[in-house]
């Protein structure tokens, strides 16, 4: 069968970080949400998603497909009920469409017309920015599960100090040294290739992608993810920082979620937790407004390729969107648009040829190439940002 994930209505709701990426290419746990579904599948995975996207991220169309929206993350329970998809049929949950079984012919779908299947059971869904972490442990512990499962660990050093090592899975090449180690609270994934640095401490869940890296000393707690290439020290708390992002020095970051290829400034903090203890309000840009998130802990929501200046503040809640330089001392605002250039005292625009030469060179550290199918991706997002920016 051919699986079709679609971002469904929440992508706007999810924007920063589907700016640059369909709702199916976000990380939360250790995989991103594509990754679990063709690993429940067995099977690969093309997506619908925006037209400016589709080049980077393209449909794979067949005769015969089951479409899946991409907000809902795979259990066992749903994926029997999606593999088991005839024609004619639609799966619903609380009146939202989970997968459909759709025919190339089909241009467009009256549903009114198929069988509707009632999912019923519990299951974990990605509708808000801050959904990323606040259901991070319940992924990450799901991912685990999935990912080890028949298999074990690579041994692991007796230089560190390990609590619950039943619950610590090391990857092969992954190189873990005079750390301490406790899944007490979440399990503590090491990919390929990962390293901590001594002297580190981790309390799980913490899932450290392949070839990322955990600095001397840093004090890491859960549910944490750190993407592939990711370059993390300070404190971290309850935070999903994608593929290729530093936050490199001490500073504490909590609550929060980064995309790619940023970059946090040394000694740089963020408030997870307003003077009032009252529940935090972010900016949501599908309803263009400050709205509630129902949590009294939440932090810094930052998109790709941006970057803050050493001892950066971030306010309470704070979202700073795509090619963002933040470099003058202060709070800044707490909703920064994309491609602006400042900080505390104001900010400019960030023209898209300086922001691609220094993504480029951030890049091309990682042996990343910047390409034109990126440059077209942030020239869209700069056009789309245009009325939030006040220059």
């Amino acid at each position: 069968m051919n699986y079709i994930l679609f971002d469904g209505t929440v992508r706007k709701a999810l924007l920063p970080f589907t700016y640059t990426r369909p709702v199916a290419d976000i990380r939360i746990g250790i995989l991103t949400i594509r990754e679990k579904w063709e690993k429940y599948l067995g099977n690969t995975t093309s997506t619908i998603t925006e037209d400016y996207l589709s080049e980077k991220f393209p449909m794979v169309e067949l005769e015969e497909n089951v479409m899946i929206n991409a907000s809902y993350l795979p259990n066992t329970k749903l994926v029997g009920l999606i593999e088991g998809l005839k024609e004619n049929q639609v799966i619903y949950h609380k009146d939202n469409i989970v997968a459909f079984f759709a025919k190339d012919v089909q241009e467009e779908i009256d549903f009114d017309l198929y069988d509707a299947i009632e999912f019923v059971e519990d299951v974990i869904t990605i509708e808000h920015t801050w959904d990323i972490f606040s259901k991070n442990e319940e992924a990450l512990q799901a991912d685990f599960d999935l990912v080890t499962a028949g298999r074990k660990t690579a041994p692991i050093s007796k230089t560190n100090i390990l609590i619950k090592p039943e619950r610590i899975f090391i990857e092969e090449g992954a190189v873990v040294e005079h750390c301490m180690l406790n899944a007490t609270n979440g399990p503590i994934y090491v990919g390929t290739n990962a390293e901590i640095w001594e002297g580190a401490m981790v309390r799980g869940g913490l899932a450290l992608c392949n070839n990322a890296v955990i600095k001397m000393g840093a004090k890491i707690y859960g549910a944490t993810t750190i993407g592939p290439y990711g370059k993390v020290c300070g404190e971290v708390s309850n935070s999903v920082i994608f593929g290729y992002s530093s936050k490199g020095h001490e500073g504490y970051l909590g609550n929060s979620v980064l995309g790619e290829w940023c970059n946090i400034g040394a000694d740089s903090n963020n408030s997870n937790l307003k003077n009032n203890y009252a529940q935090v309000r972010i900016w949501n840009y599908d309803t263009e407004s400050f709205e509630q998130t129902g949590l009294q802990f939440c932090g810094l929501m930052m998109g790709d390729h941006s970057k803050s200046a050493i001892n950066t503040m971030f306010n309470t809640g704070t979202v700073v969107g795509v090619n963002v330089n933040i470099y003058v001392p202060g709070f800044p605002r707490n909703f920064i648009p994309s491609f602006s250039w400042g900080g505390a005292s104001g900010f400019s625009t960030y023209t898209p040829k300086k922001a691609f030469e220094t993504a480029k060179v951030m890049m091309a550290r990682r042996n990343v190439e910047f390409t034109d199918e990126d440059a077209a991706i942030l020239n869209y997002v700069f056009e789309e940002s245009k009325k939030w920016r006040k220059d």
